[in-house]
């Protein structure tokens, strides 16, 4: 059983930006850049799930009725 703690978005994306950072540096041995290069996928990936899951709840009207739907903005052309 996992007991990994939830991160916040916020957090992944500056423990993203410390990777980024030390990557850009050229200072660390090709291994371990390897290594934090995958590391900083899987936290990109992670944020881009949970601005599309965030963008989708945030896409969604409450009826009168107590019903959710998706919203949409019709276009006139």
């Amino acid at each position: 059983m996992s007991n990994k703690k939830e991160v916040s978005f916020e957090e992944n994306l500056a423990h993203l930006e410390t990777i980024v950072k030390e990557l850009e540096s050229g200072t660390i041995p090709l291994d371990d850049a390897i290594h934090k290069f995958n590391e900083a996928m899987k936290i990109a990936k992670e944020c881009n799930d949970k601005l599309k899951n965030a963008e989708e709840s945030v896409n969604k009207i409450l009826n009168d009725d107590g019903t959710i739907t998706d919203f949409k903005i019709e276009e006139n052309s």
